[in-house]
């Protein structure tokens, strides 16, 4: 079954499924700058568009370029600035 998210007044919008091989989503962010909590281990993928991340235990936001990803441990949460609408896929363990 397919699940639908939304986050920060549908900013960000997700879908999401499960099989075998874990969760994974597919989504879409406005530009803006937008913190996560992160439950589980997740990698996520940029593949379209323009962000740069802060991730635990920096001060400073990276740029990542598409197909680049990046990995947050479970427990912990970081933030993304959106530079122009962008799209993702992020995998969970």
């Amino acid at each position: 079954m397919i699940k639908t998210n939304e986050y920060f007044d549908g900013q960000v919008r997700s879908l999401e499924f499960e099989n075998s091989e874990g969760k994974f989503t597919a989504g879409v962010m406005q530009v803006g700058e937008w913190t996560f909590d992160v439950p589980t281990r997740e990698w996520m993928i940029l593949t379209r568009g323009a962000w740069e991340a802060k991730l635990p235990g920096s001060e400073e936001f990276v740029p990542y370029g598409v197909g680049e990803s990046f990995e947050i441990d479970g427990g912990l949460d970081f933030t993304v600035r959106i530079l122009e609408e962008s799209a993702y896929i992020c995998l969970y363990t």
